[in-house]
């Protein structure tokens, strides 16, 4: 339901056991209602009901009563709530005018015990008041929300930074290796046509040329199978060596976050939950006090008159038992108790009420201290979690390192073992290469294994540049989204900016607002000794 609507119908409202009422309907219409009458005509009872219509629940239910019900039709709708009393307390159910009430409670029910009321009355701060309806919550979330954001932002456009560096060292690199690529095959262009000159000065039958093709091919195989163990050697001590670099960061990263001793947690939750439950223990003290508030003022303005008038009728001093009587008699000096049922001065019992306006007042500053100590053993809790969860974090991984480096220690152990293998079948088929050739055939021999080496050098090189090429592609792929990661990131700040100021905005609007209220309220009233009321901007 709207919070703010105007009509220009009739409104009726029906009562049932509230208050004083035992039953009444009315009907409003559109404009100022005034409601007037001498003490004792259940005026606050009936506001009580109007209220309850709208969402309040600081209504009272009859004393003699243990159900009621307010209805309020308006614009052809009906708002109906129910007050059952269930084991000792009043339970309310229905559906309200007002789905939030807060701003209703603070500005519209102005009771005796409406909160801005006693704030004005007791000259406290009336600024935490006019702003508790102004929620903020939701606005720092997005804020937060937003922050984490630019923080992500903020270490990818670091990221690209260093790699728009790295783009000029990888075009010196793929020059560098095009260039070598290229001698190299001139190298073995070269080679070749010495072997092939070579083979033309040797007259061997077809089948001993064979057998030494086939014995050169083994050997440039198994050269090939020991480059790649040697490069795959140096691949693990690379990676075992970055792996031990990052060991060494993270433990150092490690000695720089506090310790974080489960007792000291512990201790903290225990605190917050002894807290939790005295501030609950308050708030039904609180509420408590507030109901007994609020039934002795109805009495004592004489809202009920069942049970004013039943002290009265025990009272033998008293003998008029018409309502003119019994209301003249509940402006006097003096009244019945409904607690004992003898006659004491009015100002007793308001003295009395005035210690448990007190009393409610001392429990709902101890309240605001316990939330103000909540928050703060809640914040540094967070914090200790925090610095645990990073510990954790790093000792994961840190035996994920740990594991890692034995993992690979031990594959380059195998690979070691399988050089040496390969070493020695090399010198085999080294050896079965010069039985064949014969020792007229030594230097044919060494232009084949140069040749083997130059295209296995060839090949590696050829491969290092695709690594290369990849490697460009990628990080101009990467380097094309700094441009719309940029102008995101000078969104954020322009979101930011316009959510930090929004929060003072609201406020100043708050201030505002109520400043021109009272203002043109006291221009209406013409009060001559009052200069103005406003609260000061901040």
């Amino acid at each position: 339901m709207s919070q703010s609507r105007v009509t220009e119908k009739h409104a009726e409202l029906r009562v049932e056991n509230i208050g004083g009422i035992d039953t009444t309907e009315i009907a409003l219409s559109p404009g100022v209602t005034s409601l007037t009458g001498r003490n004792a005509t259940n005026r606050t009872s009936l506001l009580q009901a109007l209220m309850a219509t709208l969402g309040s629940e600081h209504v009272s239910l009859k004393g003699d009563a243990d159900h009621g019900e307010v209805s309020l039709t308006l614009d052809g709708e009906t708002y109906t709530r129910t007050l059952e009393r269930r084991n000792g307390t009043v339970v309310f159910d229905g559906d309200p005018y007002l789905e939030d009430t807060e701003a209703a409670e603070l500005f519209a029910f102005l009771l005796e015990s409406n909160e801005a009321r006693q704030a004005v009355a007791r000259d406290d701060d009336l600024r935490e008041v006019i702003m508790r309806p102004v929620d903020t919550a939701a606005i720092q979330a997005e804020i937060e929300q937003l922050e984490a954001e630019k923080r992500d932002l903020d270490d990818e456009l670091d990221r690209l930074e260093s790699l728009d560096s790295r783009l000029p060292e990888l075009e010196t690199e793929k020059t560098r290796l095009e260039d070598r690529i290229a001698d190299k095959r001139d190298e073995l262009d070269a080679k070749e046509a010495e072997i092939e000159d070579a083979d033309e000065t040797v007259d061997d039958t077809r089948e001993q040329k064979n057998a030494f093709e086939d014995a050169l091919d083994d050997l440039q195989s198994v050269r090939s199978d020991l480059e790649d163990v040697r490069y795959r050697i140096d691949t693990e001590r690379e990676s075992i060596q970055a792996l031990e670099d990052e060991r060494d960061d993270l433990e150092a990263s490690l000695s720089e976050l506090p310790e974080t001793p489960a007792g000291d947690l512990d201790e903290l939750e225990i605190e917050i939950d002894r807290l939790r439950d005295h501030k609950q223990s308050l708030e039904a003290t609180i509420n408590q006090l507030q109901r007994i508030l609020q039934f002795n003022e109805d009495l004592l303005d004489g809202d009920n008159l069942e049970l004013q008038a039943a002290l009265q009728n025990q009272d033998n001093t008293a003998t008029e038992t018409d309502g003119e009587a019994l209301t003249d008699q509940l402006v006097e000096e003096t009244t019945v108790c409904w607690t004992c049922g003898s006659e004491v001065e009015r100002d007793a019992i308001n003295d009395t009420l005035d210690s448990l306006r007190e009393l409610r007042r001392e429990h709902s500053a101890k309240r605001n201290e316990i939330d103000a100590e909540l928050d703060d053993l809640t914040d540094r809790r967070d914090a200790l979690r925090g610095d645990r969860d990073r510990r954790e974090r790093v000792d994961r991984k840190l035996d994920e390192i740990d594991r890692e480096i034995t993992r690979r220690e031990a594959t380059l152990e195998e690979l070691t073992d399988e050089r040496r293998s390969l070493e020695d079948e090399i010198d085999e088929h080294e050896a079965a290469v010069e039985e064949l050739e014969g020792q007229e055939r030594s230097d044919l021999l060494d232009r084949h294994k140069e040749a083997n080496q130059l295209e296995f050098e060839l090949g590696r090189l050829e491969s290092d540049l695709e690594d290369v090429h990849e490697e460009i592609a990628s990080v101009e792929d990467d380097l094309d989204e700094r441009d719309r990661l940029t102008e995101r990131r000078e969104e954020l700040q322009t979101e930011l900016a316009d959510l930090r100021t929004r929060i003072e905005q609201l406020e100043s609007e708050a201030v505002e607002e109520f400043n021109d209220h009272m203002e043109t309220i006291l221009g209406v009233l013409d009060y001559a000794n009052i200069g103005r009321i406003w609260i000061e901007r901040s």
